[in-house]
């Protein structure tokens, strides 16, 4: 990401950063979505007792998978997307 012996200029720091940000703050919309619509149910309609207490678990099981998949895909994306294109080398869409 730095052509300068790995120092970082101050617009590279600021880049990370706000890169970071996005990716936990998407990362947190998504996985609250996606609780509220497993685990909704249960809190907001009277249920059997087993769909009532397994709802709530599984949506926040399912939130923590995609939380962590939505900060990995969204900053890997930014780190190949910083990285200048080799010379010999062929992109991956030619």
């Amino acid at each position: 990401m730095s052509g300068h012996g790995g120092r970082r200029t101050d617009a590279e720091r600021d880049a990370v950063t706000v890169e970071i940000g996005y990716a936990l703050a998407g990362a947190a919309f998504a996985a609250a979505v996606v609780f509220g619509a497993v685990a909704g149910p249960a809190l907001l309609f009277e249920l059997p007792p087993l769909p009532r207490a397994v709802l709530p678990r599984l949506g926040l099981a399912v939130a923590a998978v995609l939380f962590v998949a939505r900060v990995v895909s969204v900053l890997v994306r930014f780190r190949q997307a910083a990285q200048p294109s080799q010379p010999g080398r062929t992109s991956p869409d030619s």
